[in-house]
């Protein structure tokens, strides 16, 4: 109950008391209410009307940065005695302290004369994510703090805390198709480049460097020359799993940051190579990034990736509902899950569609035995079983062409990509791919 609410009962109590009761005493004790009451109504503003710009140190971040927030805010109407203003933050970010003076803090109370402006500024900082500040409240009183009137200032700005990018130097992989463009996947034509091809006939026009003078001794009418492999871009479709099943474990932990961490870095580096890349998220629903080049398609991704989450689906809790047409034929696919049994027999579908896979797998196995206790023998007999589970699930898509890497997440990603990936896998190399 508001005070002003309060104090006109109290009076109009003891007024409709001393009327009953024909008693002067309980209407001298109204008289100071009253008085009370219209100077309080008579001191409080005519017009209300705030505005507020806000202003941020950087409207992109990565996880658990500092973030400055900057807020003004002018009034445009009549006096105000007092103003309590108070910003209201998003959901998941939190203030960063500061015990230093000045005290940085969301929540203010001034005084703002007509055409006078006050500015205040704070810190916060978050996880992953897309976080939208709409407005601030404030709350104006008046002198005697008889009447109280609440308003929202509309503010808009807009953050993105990013997830943070590995550099990857080199993504060795070798779809059956690839686009007209000159890049750095080898293509399956002869042409200019630097991965030896075959040896045709000189024909006019070709470089004398060319000339492949053993080959030519054996002829005498006849020159031959060096034919070399083109290098050229491909599209590339990354599916990142969001299935709760496969992400979440006991206790609050989960690997999706670490999915979402191997599938940023990969799109950096792919994008970086001049491949035209696009993004399927895989939750609850599907989230497509449409494929693009470059810097801005970068940026894409990254939003994409900064707003992704878990979630559950009847309809996509297995992998049967792909959207291949989503991806050219014979493309590549990078699919970042941590797997399940279920999910062997969509990916060798894959395969068998033409479609180039590579799997990029957070070991769940690993995961989960790191936070519980070591000293237990049958937690140490269950991960064992589970692990040979996971080897089989492994050798039976290895066995299908598919590269699998299997990533312990205490191994920094880069690394496991350069061991990994740095140059073309053996088993692609044995059948001349």
């Amino acid at each position: 109950m508001s005070r002003s609410l309060l104090l006109s009962l109290l009076t109009y109590g003891l007024l409709f008391a001393g009327i009953a009761t024909v008693h002067g005493e309980f209407l001298a004790l109204a008289l100071p209410l009253v008085t009370y009451l219209l100077l309080g109504y008579l001191q409080a503003p005519e017009k209300i009307r705030l505005e507020a710009a806000r202003q941020l140190s950087a409207e992109r971040a990565s996880p658990n940065s500092n973030v400055d927030v900057t807020l003004t805010v002018t009034n445009r109407g009549s006096n105000l005695e007092e103003v309590l203003l108070e910003d209201i933050l998003p959901s998941g970010l939190t203030i960063r302290s500061d015990p230093a003076p000045p005290l940085r803090t969301s929540r203010h109370l001034v005084r703002l004369a007509k055409g006078e402006s006050y500015t205040f500024a704070y810190t916060v900082s978050g996880p992953r994510g897309g976080y939208v500040f709409e407005a601030l409240e404030a709350q104006v009183n008046d002198h005697l703090a008889v009447r109280r009137s609440r308003v929202r200032v509309e503010a808009q700005g807009r953050l993105f805390i990013l997830p943070p990018v590995t550099r990857l130097r080199h993504i060795a992989i070798r779809p059956r198709r690839t686009r007209v463009y000159a890049g750095m996947i080898p293509a399956r034509a002869g042409g200019t480049g630097t991965e030896f091809f075959g040896v045709r006939e000189y024909q006019p026009g070709d470089s004398p460097h060319s000339i492949n003078w053993r080959a030519s001794a054996h002829y005498t009418d006849t020159l031959y020359a060096n034919e070399y492999q083109q290098e050229r871009v491909a599209d590339v479709g990354i599916v990142l799993d969001g299935r709760l099943r496969t992400n979440e474990f006991a206790r609050g932990h989960s690997l999706f940051e670490y999915s979402v961490q191997a599938a940023a870095s990969i799109a950096d580096a792919l994008l970086s190579q001049g491949n035209r890349v696009g993004l399927l998220l895989y939750a609850s629903y599907l989230g497509w990034t449409l494929p693009g080049y470059g810097k801005i398609q970068r940026e894409r991704i990254l939003h994409a990736l900064a707003n992704a989450q878990t979630g559950d689906s009847e309809v996509f809790s297995d992998l049967e509902h792909i959207p291949t047409r989503l991806f050219p034929p014979e493309s590549q696919i990078v699919f970042v899950s941590p797997l399940t049994d279920d999910d062997l027999k969509p990916l060798i579908q894959l395969r068998a569609q033409g479609y180039d896979v590579l799997v990029v797998s957070p070991n769940p196995v690993k995961f989960e035995l790191s936070y519980l206790p070591s000293s237990n023998p049958g937690i140490d007999l269950a991960g064992r079983v589970i692990h040979m589970e996971r080897l089989l699930l492994l050798q039976r898509l290895q066995r299908a062409n598919i590269h699998v890497l299997d990533w312990d997440v205490r191994e920094p990603f880069d690394v496991l990509v350069k061991r990994k990936l740095g140059r073309s896998p053996v088993w692609l190399r044995a059948i001349g791919r």
